[in-house]
């Protein structure tokens, strides 16, 4: 074999080398070009994936929210109604402890005709007073305080020495409320100053 004819040998391998080094960039440039695409696709998909994941996060968390609110809002509702159940029932009773009051006003324990009957009576609301109690009633009787506007409805007004000016002077029916809510407020003579005289 001449020499000649090694090197167009050689350059024919080298061209083909050269050949098969071109094809290999151009298949390794394609295929880099398609992990790019792949790659964005790919990323563009986790976007879309993580902002449906937060939308679906957000949703739950207000779902979680606002079944919270409604166990609160119905946990108050039976504890109110529970509290306040026996208020018609309470505003029932509230004339029959007015009349046995005043029936042990309008009755002496002095005369022997009416001592047992001031002490039946006087019995009955002791006992009447002492079930309603049980169940959260209590008494508004402010004879001597402050006048409160919230708890006392003022039916006259009365010059008096006796007591501080706005302070209640006489109670003409004492007042109740059931677990702090006021049923009915007591009704009071209120006392103010006396009057000054202005021609001294």
């Amino acid at each position: 074999m001449s020499s000649k004819q090694n090197q167009v040998d050689q350059e024919q391998e080298l061209q083909t080398e050269q050949g098969q080094h071109a094809a290999a960039e151009a298949e390794l440039q394609e295929g880099t070009q398609a992990d790019a695409a792949l790659v964005a696709e790919l990323e563009k998909k986790l976007a879309e994936a993580e902002a449906a994941a937060k939308t679906e996060k957000d949703t739950a968390l207000r779902a979680v929210a606002e079944m919270e609110n409604i166990r609160r809002r119905a946990a108050q509702d039976v504890e109110k109604a529970q509290k306040f159940a026996l208020e018609k029932f309470v505003n029932e009773l509230l004339p029959v402890i007015d009349s046995l009051e005043r029936a042990i006003e309008h009755t002496s324990d002095e005369t022997d005709a009416f001592k047992a009957v001031h002490e039946g009576v006087e019995l009955t609301l002791k006992s009447l007073i002492s079930a309603v109690e049980k169940f959260g009633v209590a008494q508004i009787d402010p004879q001597g305080q402050p006048f409160d506007p919230n708890k006392h409805q003022a039916m006259s007004m009365v010059e008096s020495d006796e007591v501080a000016p706005n302070a209640v002077l006489a109670v003409m029916m004492k007042g109740y409320e059931l677990n702090g809510r006021v049923l009915r407020p007591a009704m009071v003579m209120v006392a103010k100053g006396p009057a000054i005289d202005t021609q001294a």
